[in-house]
């Protein structure tokens, strides 16, 4: 009988939860009917977006039948917002917020808020999920998919539904959700100060002291911090030495070979140096989260270096972008690949991906899997940016977007495959790891691995989940200079992997490290 009670009470756990996990699932397509009972909504939504003011218009959602009432409901974007309404149309990109009245209401049971895209230059409609979806396999990223909008009965289209980076995705991601948060986006009204230094965009060059020199380039998100994102850039661009101990860099490499491979220049590794979010958890590190996707895979053509890349210098992108350059506008970039180390894993980095998704023309089926579900709701939106002729081209080839084009995903990413996939440092031989194993028999944990092909073997290891990665060199026996082991407290839950360097490429175990790894039970 008691177990009976234990396996019905699991269950209803596990169903009570399916709703929720459903929300961001890219097979499914849910409907959120928003309710207004302004008759000028439209107006006074436009209103307060052109006076920048983040008040909103009260309403109510509905969810699957559920109903939210007082709910926030404003407009969102820059571009995907100003663009599309200076010409007069409908898909505006929404902000709405759960708990913006009731302090305790949450979407589903679990979201505070709901940001919804209307697929703003990129007439594939998929860019924006596709690429989260790439990305939450290497790094912490949002989850992505589509939802059918409505307001006041009125369908407004199909919209891209972005998971929100709030204290929610800290808890899940970080361990931790009071922590320091910023979201790394200009204030492009802001003006330049004449007693600052001037910075190019949010790119984290040190600019002194004075917060102030800081405000109009990121946007705080929790409480306090200024002193703290004040710190790290003069860190990453006065004291190297110390990045370490207070930035989790393997995570930022992850984030530049992402947007490297994608030719995401819509980021931090573009003109406009933008797009992601840092956080400091209760360690005191800071981990970055990519974000706005709609102009991935080649949507966005500057690189902040001069002028515009040709479809050629998309497809042939430097692995080494900005860091051959070296002039002191990208430090995250720049600073971090100074290092061999660092740079050693950066290309392994994109080498992982590029063999993941791309070598084996993975995004290709997933970008046409994700376009035949949603086929029919993008026929029936009647107030897509695009035309439905530009959608069936787009995944494959180049597109209209009004005056303008947009270059379709294979179109791109068979050629740029192609060169990173015969690039010299990615068919370079690297260091082979295998028969990785511990042993928990004895007083301590002992960690062993076979290697070849490696100078250097390290050992990253924590004892408890989110905590900082330790680094330890693993010590080679002399009998089988392949044999590599190192010692640790015996500790149950250690987690870890490996890296083994060479002397001109590394190679890690599991490959997805540090965000993928190994744990003793």
């Amino acid at each position: 009988m008691k177990k009976a009670i234990i396996l019905l009470s699991f269950l209803f756990g596990v169903l009570s939860t399916l709703p929720a996990q459903e929300f961001y699932d890219i097979e499914v397509i849910k409907e959120v009917k928003v309710y207004i009972d302004d008759a000028t909504w439209l107006n006074t939504l436009d209103s307060l977006k052109q006076i920048g003011n983040d008040d909103r218009v009260i309403g109510s959602v509905e969810i699957d039948g559920v109903k939210y009432d007082s709910v926030g409901v404003r407009f969102k974007g820059n571009s995907s917002y100003y663009n599309v309404r200076n010409q007069e149309l409908t898909k505006l990109p929404f902000n709405i917020k759960a708990d913006y009245v009731k302090d305790d209401q949450k979407f589903m049971g679990k979201y505070k808020s709901l940001k919804l895209s209307n697929v703003f230059r990129d007439p594939s409609f998929i860019r924006e999920v596709l690429s989260y979806e790439i990305a939450g396999t290497y790094m912490h990223a949002p989850s992505a998919n589509f939802i059918k909008l409505y307001v006041n009965d009125q369908l407004m289209g199909l919209y891209n539904n972005s998971e929100s980076v709030d204290k929610k995705f800290l808890q899940e991601h970080f361990g931790w959700k009071k922590g320091v948060l910023f979201k790394c986006d200009p204030n492009w009204n802001a003006t330049d100060l004449k007693d600052c230094k001037k910075g190019d965009k949010a790119s984290l060059e040190y600019l002194g002291q004075d917060s102030v020199c800081y405000y109009g380039l990121y946007e705080i998100k929790s409480d306090t911090g200024w002193s703290e994102l004040i710190d790290l850039t003069h860190a990453l661009n006065k004291a190297p030495e110390r990045l370490d101990s207070i930035l989790q860099v393997d995570e930022i490499l992850w984030m530049h070979a992402f947007n490297n491979v994608l030719v995401n220049l819509d980021s931090y590794a573009g003109r406009l140096c933008h797009n992601y979010y840092l956080y400091r958890d209760s360690f005191n590190v800071w981990h970055p989260v990519v974000w706005d996707m709609n102009l991935s895979f080649g949507g966005f053509r500057y690189d902040g270096l001069g002028a515009p890349l040709s479809n050629e210098k998309m497809a042939k992108l430097s692995m080494f972008n900005h860091y051959k350059q070296d002039n002191g506008k990208r430090p995250l970039i720049t600073n971090l690949l100074k290092n061999s180390h660092y740079r050693k894993i950066y290309v392994a980095h994109i080498k992982t991906i590029v063999q993941d998704y791309f070598a084996n023309g993975k995004y290709l089926e997933r970008a046409n899997k994700i376009q035949t579900a949603i086929e029919p709701h993008v026929k029936m939106d009647q107030n897509k940016l695009y035309t439905y002729e530009s959608f069936k081209l787009n995944v494959k080839s180049t597109a209209p977007i009004g005056k303008s084009k947009m270059i379709g995903i294979e179109e791109l990413m068979k050629p740029r495959t192609e060169y990173l996939v015969n690039h010299p440092l990615l068919t370079r031989e690297a260091p082979i790891i295998s028969e990785v194993k511990y042993i928990g028999e004895t007083e301590k944990n002992v960690i062993s691995a076979s290697v070849k092909g490696a100078e250097t073997v390290y050992l990253m290891y924590r004892y408890e989940p989110f905590a900082p990665w330790q680094k330890m060199k693993m010590k080679s026996d002399d009998s089988d200079y392949s044999a590599y082991s190192a010692t640790l407290d015996k500790v149950k839950g250690t987690e870890y992997y490996i890296i083994a360097e060479g002397d001109k490429s590394t190679s890690l175990h599991p490959e997805k490290a540090s965000y993928e790894f190994l744990k003793i039970e």
